[in-house]
């Protein structure tokens, strides 16, 4: 099974869970997170959102930010599964789990992945709604909590494609 994997289709959380422990006899802990799409963003009702991404760099960039939570919380697995193409609000967006020995280095690499995937990641999301479409920017909330893990924010994840 693939670290990760950028996909259309969706994801079952139980089997993912499944392949990422299968054979780890070291596991003590296993620790996922699931995005989903809101119908609500930044005080407007969001009726669909399209994700884009650069094939190839995509996965590369986030295979890197596998390789530094790994080395960073000793996990034993990790496994991201993100989304492209268009959602509607409740359909499942991107899936972060990790498999470690203790429960704290669980926990923190996988939030660890999720503050860098926010960030870091070459995605790029626009959102419909009444007022039409419209590109989403990274947050400062989520640039500070990458801040806090010793990484500077770049651009990768905030800026619209060019047109």
């Amino acid at each position: 099974m693939p670290r990760v994997s950028i996909q259309t289709e969706d994801f079952d959380l139980s089997a993912e869970v499944a392949a990422l422990r299968a054979g780890l006899a070291g596991v003590g802990a296993v620790v996922s997170f699931v995005g989903t799409v809101r119908d609500r963003n930044d005080g407007a009702a969001v009726s669909a959102m399209t994700l884009e991404h650069y094939p190839g760099m995509t996965e590369k960039a986030i295979e890197a930010m596998v390789d530094q939570a790994v080395a960073r919380f000793g996990l034993l697995a990790a496994r991201v599964v993100h989304r492209v193409g268009p959602l509607l609000p409740l359909d499942q967006i991107v899936l972060v789990a990790v498999a470690a020995a203790h429960r704290g280095d669980a926990f923190q690499g996988c939030e660890f992945l999720m503050d860098y995937l926010k960030t870091q990641a070459p995605f790029w999301k626009k959102e419909d709604t009444p007022q039409g479409s419209r590109w989403v920017d990274a947050r400062v909330a989520d640039d500070a909590a990458l801040a806090r893990w010793g990484i500077a924010a770049g651009n990768a994840a905030g800026e619209a494609p060019a047109s």
